[in-house]
C-alpha cells in the first residue's frame, strides 16, 4: 500500500495532523532513523518547516531523537504509539470533563445549532449514542448508507457502541433498502422506493439532527 496515497493524508489530519506533519512522518516511515536534513530534502520542506514538525511528532512520542557524532538522528517509534498518545489524552479529558460541567451553564442554550464538517457530524452521532440507551431509542428517516460510506471509520464504531449499550433504533427507509441494513436492535419500515432524501433525520430525545451528507452539515434543533 502506498503510505502516501491521499487517504493516508485525509486519515492522518483526522487525527490533528498538519499537512507538513504527515509529510514529515510519513517520509520518517518509509526512510527510517534520519538526519533532518535528508528528512526535509525527502518531503520537499525547508529545514524550518521540517523541524517544527519534527519537535511536535517528537512531543507526541511518536518520533524520537538519538545523538550519533554530535548530530541529532530521528527516529520513527512503533506507529502504536499513535494510539498509546490519543488514550492519554483520553484519560486527561476524563479527569478534567466533571470539573468543566461543574461550571458549565445551560442558560444560554441556542435551540437551533450548526455543525460543520467531520468532527462536526461525529459530534452529532456521539451526542446520540450519550443521550440514548436501552429505554430510550432514536428515529431516523432517510437512510440512504451515506454514514457507512462518508464514515467508513467511525460508522463501525459508531455501531459497536450502540450495541453495547444496547440502544434501540426505528428507522424508515426506501422499500427494497431494507434489507441492505443489518443493523442489530434496528427496526424498520419502509416508504415508497422512488422517495430519495439526501438528508438524514435523527430524532432522540428532545433533538432533531437533520444531517446533510453532501455537504457533512448538520443542524440541531432542541428545546430552549
Amino acid at each position: 500500500m502506498d503510505i502516501f496515497s491521499d487517504t493516508i493524508f485525509r486519515d492522518l489530519e483526522k487525527l490533528n495532523f498538519s499537512i507538513n506533519e504527515s509529510k514529515v512522518y510519513l517520509t520518517l516511515i518509509r526512510l527510517g532513523p534520519s538526519l533532518a536534513g535528508i528528512i526535509a530534502k525527502e518531503a520537499r520542506l525547508d529545514r524550518s518547516s521540517t523541524y517544527n514538525a519534527l519537535e511536535t511528532l517528537t512531543k507526541r512520542g511518536i518520533v524520537t531523537t538519538i545523538h550519533e557524532n554530535k548530530r541529532n538522528i530521528f527516529v520513527p517509534e512503533d506507529p502504536k504509539k499513535i494510539i498509546d498518545y490519543y488514550q492519554e489524552k483520553e484519560e486527561i479529558a476524563k479527569k478534567i470533563i466533571p470539573k468543566l460541567r461543574e461550571n458549565f451553564s445551560t442558560k444560554k442554550k441556542s435551540s437551533v445549532k450548526l455543525f460543520q464538517g467531520y468532527k462536526g457530524i461525529k459530534t452529532i452521532l456521539q451526542d446520540i449514542l450519550d443521550s440514548c440507551d436501552n429505554k430510550n431509542p432514536f428515529y431516523v428517516m432517510g437512510s440512504e448508507g451515506y454514514f457507512s460510506e462518508k464514515m467508513p471509520y467511525f460508522a463501525p464504531v459508531f455501531k459497536k457502541r450502540k450495541e453495547m449499550k444496547k440502544i434501540k433504533s426505528k428507522v424508515l427507509v426506501r422499500k427494497k433498502r431494507e434489507n441492505k441494513s443489518n443493523w442489530k436492535l434496528s427496526e424498520y419500515r419502509t416508504t415508497p422506493s422512488e422517495v430519495i432524501s439526501e438528508a438524514t433525520v435523527n430524532i432522540y430525545g428532545d433533538k432533531i439532527a437533520i444531517l446533510i451528507w453532501d455537504c457533512f452539515t448538520c443542524r440541531l434543533c432542541s428545546k430552549a
